[in-house]
């Protein structure tokens, strides 16, 4: 190749450089980068996420730039000769001790900031978290209630083949919930994760962090968000199939409306019975939560095929579709199945218990008598099996 061509090719790379190292910073949208965050430590991983990028860029220009130019001018068409010595010792001291001094330089920040990331002292509330295949109960500690969070019921049918509905028409497709953890803006927000299956990871990117909720074990972690707003994430762990199904939404409010928001949960009401403002109403959909109060009903088939349908799409159309087909081999049709056509005392044995070794989990820690009554009449009623049998949930809790 001729020094005209390398010139030329030098100067291609030299002016596309600038378009490949800025194009992400014009074009925000990309998302390439990690985001700032809503908290000073998600903020600090940031700053030191680029600090240490730019290092990074530095160490490679000075790099690759002094390998380019040694390929280029040293080279055996300009008649250059190789040296004939066979190592420099002050080279070899030069080039250990330089990197030493930059990688302390870079792990002592890191190190604080990893140490306050672990310390949960003097926090303002506490939540214990419990994750499920594929969902997440929130428990709060100090209030005394606590309720599951689901993906979505329209995502979930979003999501199943032959839904008839495109996901691309629903916002924040497969990272909504039915029932958000909400918690006041600037407070310290300490979390007690574990799992009731497999290991889980609770992960928010905007909070700077994330933990693993393992059975058996409780793990720790904590935030404090600075900003209002609806905050998105995920479970980081490959938990098993459809794991990419199992979103975590958050809702910061202020300390008024948390408050408001908190009266309503202690006092059985839903979000619509509250007096909370148009803002509030917006950020927090509309549902039903775990009441302290207990509310009687008429058991009938009326009110447990209504109630069931509901509960089932939430709890159980993840596996076993909102159509009752299933996935074969892994989650079989409950239309049909010989287990909801069969014997009722085995069909709430399998609800209550579950399958051990298999993909079916035990419902009976997660939901009440009542709940699970509901599932297991509408199970036996619903796509085509009609038993017209009526689950009470006196049959569940003699299962129990």
């Amino acid at each position: 190749m001729s020094n005209n061509r390398i010139r030329k090719l030098v100067a291609a790379l030299a002016a596309a450089l600038p378009a490949l190292v800025f194009a992400p910073l014009a074009k925000a949208d990309w998302a390439v980068n990690m985001p700032k965050g809503v908290t000073a430590i998600s903020q600090e991983v940031y700053g030191l996420h680029m600090l240490i990028f730019i290092v990074c860029c530095i160490i490679a220009v000075v790099v690759f730039g002094a390998m380019i130019y040694s390929l280029l001018r040293h080279r055996k068409s300009l008649g250059a000769e190789p040296a004939k010595f066979s190592h420099s010792t002050k080279a070899e001291i030069v080039w250990t001790i330089i990197p030493i001094l930059i990688l302390v330089g870079m792990a002592v920040p890191a190190a604080d900031t990893l140490i306050r990331m672990e310390d949960t002292r003097g926090s303002d509330m506490s939540i214990k978290v419990t994750a499920y295949q594929w969902k997440w109960r929130y428990d709060y500690i100090d209030e005394g209630f606590g309720f599951f969070s689901s993906l979505a019921p329209e995502h979930n049918r979003a999501r199943q083949l032959d839904s008839g509905i495109d996901p691309a028409t629903i916002p924040n497709y497969l990272l909504e919930v039915d029932h958000p953890l909400v918690v006041p803006v600037g407070a310290k927000v300490r979390l007690l994760l574990t799992a009731s299956d497999v290991i889980h990871a609770w992960w928010v990117p905007d909070f700077g962090g994330k933990k693993d909720a393992i059975p058996g074990f409780v793990n720790e972690f904590w935030f404090k968000p600075e900003t209002p707003g609806i905050y998105r994430g995920q479970c980081a762990e490959l938990c098993g199939r459809d794991h990419g199904f199992m979103p975590v939404v958050v809702h910061v409010l202020p300390e008024d409306e948390y408050q408001a928001w908190l009266g309503d949960q202690t006092a059985g009401l839903t979000f619509q019975d509250a007096a909370m403002t148009e803002e509030t109403v917006a950020m927090v959909p509309a549902t039903a939560t775990t009441a302290v109060e207990e509310v009687t009903v008429e058991w009938n088939m009326d009110y447990a095929m209504a109630t069931g349908e509901k509960l089932y799409n939430a709890n159980c159309g993840a596996c076993h579709q909102i159509n009752g087909a299933g996935m074969p081999p892994t989650f079989p049709a409950i239309a049909g199945s010989p287990v909801a056509t069969g014997d009722v005392a085995a069909h709430v044995d399998v609800a209550v218990n579950g399958r051990p070794g298999t993909a079916m989990a035990a419902f009976g820690p997660q939901l009440s008598d009542e709940d699970l009554a509901a599932i297991v009449t509408y199970q036996r009623n619903a796509f085509g099996n009609d038993t017209g049998d009526l689950v009470t949930p006196d049959q569940i809790a003699a299962a129990r």
